[in-house]
């Protein structure tokens, strides 16, 4: 199993800190998201301060950005970091992508797709004759002269992997992406129903195997040293679960196990401005059904019962323990557990 975790909300000034502490405690990934920052910048800082561990953005959100953009940015990244840089894209929803980032919406699968073609089809023209040529329903590229191409890299490709949750994307990911990166909100019943089976159908739409296909999961955690730790997380888990279960995206997640009528009561709270009453709303039963909770000592169990044999990459925040011996020995115990056994 492979093991990653998140910058987080660290300042600018500690990327390169925290940076070399994951790459120390074992971890094969660190990534950096797009809430606070831009996702790029800072997995540049981590690439000039690490030498082995790789670099992925979870996710940037592609549509506000051109595809030749992303090619470039993801380029400079993969030459920057000596090969180690992992391209992870997401669609977000529309109120963020209209709202947020003044952007077109419309068929976010379909363009999503398109999207990731002209992504490939910049990086076609720097490795081949320089042509670009991509005539899409969404995107038309058809110019790449030679002052503008940085021609063939030295190193392999960056894997493009992308977040998904509706059925559209989970067979985009298994038809045409190296990975799928499972957003938190996620159930182990949810992976095995309805994720690996829309992966696997994707995949033999296109006639691929899977055998190099990573699926990367790890929703909320709750951990620390003490049981007051794991409890004062267990709440932020709350609430975090409760502000995703809001949103009719993630509707068919509740669902799955019964608790579709969750969604309208939170999205009712929210219509009415009561954000701190969001949590109160989220049963313990819910709650334990997305979140792991234990201490540090006790967690590697819960672990493996959720996500062994069903995600090839775990992706965890382990919290800010100064114990690092300890977190080292947890990460090299979680990369013990058996990924998924893909046929």
């Amino acid at each position: 199993m492979r093991i990653e975790t998140s910058l987080g909300a660290v300042t600018i000034p500690e990327i390169a800190e925290k940076s070399k502490r994951i790459e120390a405690m074992g971890f094969d990934r660190v990534t950096a998201s797009e809430l606070k920052r831009d996702p790029f910048l800072p997995l540049a800082i981590a690439a000039e301060h690490t030498g082995n561990i790789e670099l992925a953005t979870s996710v940037a959100i592609a549509f506000p950005r051109s595809p030749t953009i992303v090619a470039h940015m993801a380029r400079d990244l993969n030459d920057l970091s000596s090969g180690r840089f992992v391209l992870g894209l997401g669609t977000q929803v529309k109120g963020h992508i209209e709202r947020r980032f003044a952007t077109e919406w419309s068929s976010p699968g379909p363009r999503f797709r398109d999207y990731l073609a002209a992504v490939r089809a910049v990086w076609d023209s720097w490795d081949g004759d320089g042509a670009l040529k991509h005539d899409g329903p969404f995107y038309k590229l058809s110019l790449m002269t030679p002052e503008f191409s940085p021609g063939p890299s030295q190193y392999r490709r960056p894997p493009v992997q992308i977040a998904g949750v509706n059925r559209y994307n989970l067979r985009l990911a298994g038809e045409v992406c190296d990975g799928l990166r499972v957003h938190p909100f996620a159930t182990r019943r949810y992976m095995e129903e309805t994720i690996w089976p829309a992966v696997r159908e994707g995949a033999e739409k296109s006639g691929r195997d899977l055998k190099s296909f990573e699926m990367i999961g790890g929703g909320f955690i709750a951990t620390g040293a003490t049981v007051e730790e794991v409890s004062t997380a267990s709440e932020r888990a709350r609430y975090r679960i409760a502000f995703y279960g809001s949103t009719r995206t993630y509707l068919p997640v509740l669902e799955a196990h019964g608790w579709g009528n969750l969604n309208g009561t939170l999205r009712r709270l929210v219509a009415e401005g009561k954000w701190e009453a969001l949590a109160g709303a989220v049963p313990d039963e819910v709650l334990g059904e997305f979140c792991i909770a234990a201490t540090y000592d006790e967690i590697l169990p819960k672990i493996k019962q959720r996500y062994e044999g069903v995600v090839d990459t775990i992706s965890l925040d382990l919290g800010v323990s100064e114990d690092e011996e300890r977190m080292r020995q947890l990460v090299s115990d979680v990369k013990a557990l058996h990924p998924v056994d893909t046929p």
